[in-house]
């Protein structure tokens, strides 16, 4: 009888399938990705802003204006100190590259591999100056061109255009040399002529997203620098080196490749600045030459840059905001700082040595360089002069000192006017700024900002104006007024600074409510697809097993308010990959407690928690890589490769481990090909995977130093081979259409699911297994092993009758989440492994790279454990139950992950709008909402995508072709 009452309750779920279609069951998943679509799209146009850029340009006209003194003598602004300026920027240059090693608790392999610096500084402290120069986040190359050039702050928005780079429209360093006359040779990173296409007199730009290569830009930047200097044609050059950027990223800081580019740094400044140094005499090219040597931004130990602030974490991560700048001019320089503006810190180095370093902010560099060079100030620019960069020019200013005044009062006097037109020119951006833009500062920062100003430009009008007006004055009474006047510009400018840094970005609160509203109705709908096909569903089943189902509905309940709770807290994402394998080791807690009571599955259970704690290990490997070991940092970032490095038997067993393991996959899905449901075209699909994988262990073979005697040449085992492999992937997808659209399965439900799911992973593995480098074979197994238990839990109540429910398929997304973090990465932009994405290639074609990037980042995460779903439906299915009972059951599977991976995503939208204004909203919170709506979306498209493919007309059951049987 109860068999009875099963048929013919999947009659009726068939003859209701039937009236409802294959598309019945789709729509519901479509419908969700198109409200995700819009939800994140308003929420993201309220969050990520870019600050409003104003139209306006400062003009040599308008400082008459203001109440300072302009130029007499012809120039604009500021009294122009030099006439040349030499820019060198040493892309990802760290602070602890430039200064000596005593300078740090502990000396390391790459510090004093740059002694050119601290030579110039020690023996001419006056004229030679190291800066520890601090870069405001993110610190991606893009931003910090457009922070040094424009003088404003970055903004987050950007980080998405770094590979791409847009004009800058906004007024800026290089457009007031060209409009004030200056002629600007450019050679190397190649962003510089996408952000200024019309600027540069002579350009010698090379491509820079190729991380793989060293030496192209840098052999393009020496061929054209030496000869340039000798040449008069120019008034400001630049050179940008990337090798020291590329190193790091695919080998680190702790590395043979960073240290020799290093050295190679060091030979080329030292011609540099001997053919400066020749050429510095009266008369000569390079008299009133300003050399400045840069970095844009620094690098953790492991190569990475791009989010992150100074107050995130400490040591390492710190040195992603801190860089160094090296300033030396070729003219007598100013006797001596006045002290209260000198913030050296200084020690001896190796040799003995007196070495002296300061400290500014990158954001006055555009500012401190037009006031030394005397073009306007950027219309934009919120930085203010550093008193110890714009020393360096007051050799030009001797010939105004009277008898009575020495050259430091001199320099104090331009510099307090310099100051008044900095602040003025602040004050009139600020005011644009508020006027134009939607949102603007509060009443009450600009009443404060604004009473600060007037009491410094009152000072200047009743006292320091005429101070300066009259020379004959004491130089006591000169000094302390000046230094009064100094103290009160630089209090409104810092007042404008720390303003602007933490209220900058605009956040239209309208906007982003709406998104939080859709994507709450989102929820609800989800919420009510899931319900539907459940009451659908239930009618198939006996009540078997209430308690154990109430219980972990009850307990998927709570894993997954927990996870969501906790993006809340800054600490809890630091640490997601951590919480997200608690869970897991939780839930698997859970499912051996009832292994245990119902006396089944026991061992299952156990292997179960053993996965879980190798996962947490891979975890703890990924975070270190992560914090602090370069050595991590290979052509693929496998970190199974340097757990312990050293020792000659690891070493060897690392290499050939995942040779074994791949092995081993291949020979089982080998064996899978004999079943006789692997029919064209799932067993060629299968069949070409086997290849794939054996071309992978050539490309291992022929890329590594430790197998001798190769048959393939090294360049067909790194670029040829990779290819194939994508090409063979392509050609799988094609089958797999192919037989999708024209092949009509002959094969019961549950075997053509089964035979689906299997071709389909199979033809993504092998290119996530190539992209993810010697783990791969490691990861892929444990997600293998890990899946297996997971399918066998479904069952773990009431045998073949037990339901389908959402605990196992939370187990599954807190796996996926896991294997996320396993394989090494993280949800921030300095956690992608760029190298990946040119496996195969050298050059860089932006949809190319950025599809490989793709799937390294997130294959095992999300496109595997999405089309690896059915097997869920396929262990538990029951005979005679129908193709429609497999519709119902993958549509609640799949929107029942959706909604996981969407309610999750929610949290995240909700913590960014509450820690808006949070300190370390840019450096952790927005790129966690980055990669969590990336998340979403991906996931809903492929589900969309598999929702396609696995719901199929394929044979029905025969027991169900007459509802009336």
């Amino acid at each position: 009888m109860k068999k009875s009452g099963t048929t013919s309750s999947s009659a009726a779920v068939a003859v209701e399938g039937k009236k409802r279609g294959k598309w019945g069951y789709i729509w519901p998943l479509w419908a969700t990705l198109f409200l995700h679509l819009v939800a994140i799209l308003l929420f993201t146009a309220g969050f990520l802003l870019t600050r409003t850029e104003l139209p306006y340009h400062s003009h040599c006209s308008d400082v008459s204006s203001s109440p300072c003194f302009s130029s007499n003598n012809g120039s604009c602004w500021t009294k122009p100190a030099v006439n040349r300026l030499v820019l060198i920027v040493l892309d990802a240059l760290r602070f602890d590259f430039v200064v000596p090693s005593t300078f740090f608790a502990e000396s390391k392999p790459w510090m004093d591999k740059l002694p050119v610096f601290k030579n110039a500084a020690s023996t001419r402290p006056l004229s030679a100056r190291i800066f520890k120069a601090i870069a405001d986040p993110p610190t991606t190359s893009l931003q910090r061109l457009k922070g040094l050039t424009t003088g404003g702050l970055p903004t987050f928005v950007d980080v998405g255009n770094s590979f791409g780079a847009p004009a800058i429209v906004e007024d800026n360093f290089i457009n007031q040399l060209v409009q004030n006359g200056k002629k600007v040779v450019m050679m190397g990173d190649d962003t510089w002529t996408q952000l200024f296409p019309h600027h540069f007199e002579r350009s010698y730009p090379y491509p820079s997203f190729n991380v793989k290569d060293l030496h192209t830009v840098d052999n393009g930047c020496i061929d054209h620098l030496l000869p340039s200097l000798y040449e008069e044609d120019w008034d400001v050059l630049i050179a940008h080196f990337l090798g020291v950027d590329h190193a790091g990223h695919i080998f680190g800081v702790d590395s043979t490749p960073m240290i020799e580019k290093l050295e190679q740094y060091n030979t080329i400044l030292e011609r540099v600045i001997g053919v400066l140094e020749n050429q510095s005499g009266p008369g000569s090219s390079h008299e009133n030459t300003l050399l400045v040597v840069m970095g844009d931004h620094g690098q953790t130990l492991n190569g990475d840059h791009g989010g992150g602030s100074a107050e995130e974490d400490t040591g390492d991560e710190i040195m992603q905001v801190e860089t160094a700048l090296f300033a030396m001019s070729f003219k007598k320089p100013l006797s001596s700082v006045p002290a209260e503006y000198d913030s050296c810190s200084c020690q001896q180095d190796l040799d003995g040595k007196n070495v002296c370093f300061s400290s500014m902010q990158q954001l006055d560099f555009a500012v401190t360089i037009s006031a030394l060079l005397g073009i306007p100030f950027p219309y934009g620019s919120i930085g203010y002069i550093n008193p110890e960069l714009y020393a360096l020019g007051a050799d030009s200013w001797n010939s105004d000192a009277s008898q009575k005044l020495s050259e430091s009062d001199v320099w104090m006097h331009n510099y307090a006017n310099a100051l008044c037109i900095n602040s003025w020119q602040v004050k009139r951006y600020v005011d644009a700024y508020s006027a134009s833009s939607a949102v603007g500062f509060s009443r009450d920062d600009l009443s404060r900002i604004a009473n600060i100003y007037a009491q410094a430009e009152n000072y200047w009008s009743h006292s320091t104006k005429k101070l300066l007006l009259d020379r004959q004055n004491d130089s006591n009474t000169s000094v302390s007024a000046l230094t009064k006047q100094i103290d009160a510009y630089l209090k409104f400018l810092t007042a404008v600074t720390e303003l602007a840094r933490s209220k900058w970005t605009e956040f239209d609160l309208n906007m982003m409510g709406i998104g939080i509203g859709i994507m709450l109705v989102s929820l609800i709908f989800q919420v009510f697809t899931v319900l539907r096909t459940t009451k659908e569903r239930d009618g198939t089943f006996s009540s078997s097993g209430d308690l154990w189902i109430v219980n972990t509905s009850i307990l998927t309940i709570f894993l997954l308010g927990i996870r969501a709770f906790s993006f809340l807290s800054n600490s809890y994402i630091l640490e997601e990959g951590k919480v997200a394998n608690f869970l897991l080791s939780t839930s698997g807690i859970v499912t051996l407690r009832q292994s245990v009571s119902k006396g089944k599955l026991l061992i299952e259970s156990i292997g179960f928690l053993i996965l879980s704690t190798f996962c947490r290990f891979a975890i703890e490997v990924g975070l270190s890589k992560q914090a602090a070991t370069s050595a991590f940092m290979k052509d693929y970032s496998s970190w199974i490769i340097n757990i312990a490095s050293g020792l000659p038997v690891w070493d060897y067993a690392a290499e050939v481990v995942p040779i074994l393991v791949l092995i081993m996959l291949a020979a089982w899905l080998y064996k899978a090909t004999s079943g006789c449901f692997f029919d064209w075209p799932w067993k060629y699909v299968i069949l070409g995977t086997i290849l794939s994988y054996m071309l992978i262990i050539a490309h291992w073979i022929t890329d590594s130093n430790r197998f001798d005697g190769a048959l393939i040449p090294q360049s067909i085992g790194r670029t040829y081979i990779p290819r194939i492999i994508y090409a063979i992937a392509l050609g799988q997808l094609f089958f797999l259409t192919f037989g999708q659209l024209f092949k009509k399965s002959n094969l019961d439900c549950k075997t053509n699911l089964v035979a689906k799911t299997t071709s389909m992973l199979c033809a993504w593995s092998s290119t996530v297994i190539l992209l993810s480098g010697k783990q791969g074979p490691i990861v892929a197994f444990a997600s293998i092993v890990g899946g297996c238990f997971i399918m066998k839990f479904v069952n773990i109540e009431g045998g073949k009758d037990g339901p389908q429910r959402s605990f196992s398929i939370m187990q599954w997304s807190l796996f996926a989440t896991c294997l996320f973090f396993c394989s090494g990465h993280w949800c921030a932009f300095d956690g992608l492994r760029y190298g990946a994405a040119f496996i195969g290639f050298e050059e860089f074609v932006l949809v190319r790279q950025a599809i490989l990037l793709t799937i390294d980042t997130f294959g095992f995460s999300i496109i595997l454990p999405v089309f690896g779903l059915p097997f869920l439906v396929a262990i538990k299915y029951q005979a005679n139950l129908g193709r429609h009972f497999v519709f119902t059951q993958l549509s609640q599977m799949y929107t029942t992950y959706g909604l996981i991976t969407a309610i999750t995503t929610t949290f995240t939208i909700l913590c960014v709008t509450i820690q808006r204004r949070h300190l370390m909203v840019w450096g952790l919170f927005a790129p966690k909402f980055v990669f969590d709506v990336f998340n979403l979306i991906f996931t809903d498209a492929l589900i969309c995508l598999a929702s396609i493919y696995y719901f199929d007309e394929g044979r029905d059951d025969p027991e169900l072709k007459s509802p009336g049987r």
